[in-house]
């Protein structure tokens, strides 16, 4: 056991210019902190199995579940139960940081979903 922190956890880049650091990487579980600067998003999907909370730590984020739009601003959190297409954006004016907790992890787990029509 060690402290973690994004200086040393494993570092990645995806989608527009966005950062993740996985703090946590086991097969039960997955922590990982992400920086999304303004106006990006990620690609709308879902998981099958996987359970995701997210923690919004600085910024906030628009999580669309199913069609509903959710603002999500800092100090707050929205569970994202299996099997619900979801987006995440950064609408807001400065980059927005927070943790994704997922049981089990979710990268093996993510399919593609229809973009919802607004």
């Amino acid at each position: 056991m060690a402290v973690v922190d994004t200086d040393h956890a494993e570092h990645y880049r995806w989608g527009d210019d966005c950062d993740g650091w996985h703090l946590l990487r086991s097969p039960a579980l997955s922590v990982i902190r992400e920086r999304m600067p303004p106006g990006s998003a990620e690609t709308r999907h879902l998981h099958r199995v996987s359970r995701q909370f997210f923690q919004v730590l600085d910024g906030a984020l628009q999580i669309e579940l199913d069609g509903v739009l959710h603002h999500v601003a800092a100090d707050q959190g929205l569970e994202i139960p299996p099997g619900v297409a979801h987006q995440v954006r950064n609408i807001g004016m400065g980059d927005a940081h927070f943790l994704v907790i997922s049981q089990p992890p979710s990268h093996d787990d993510r399919h593609p979903a229809p973009e919802h029509a607004a």
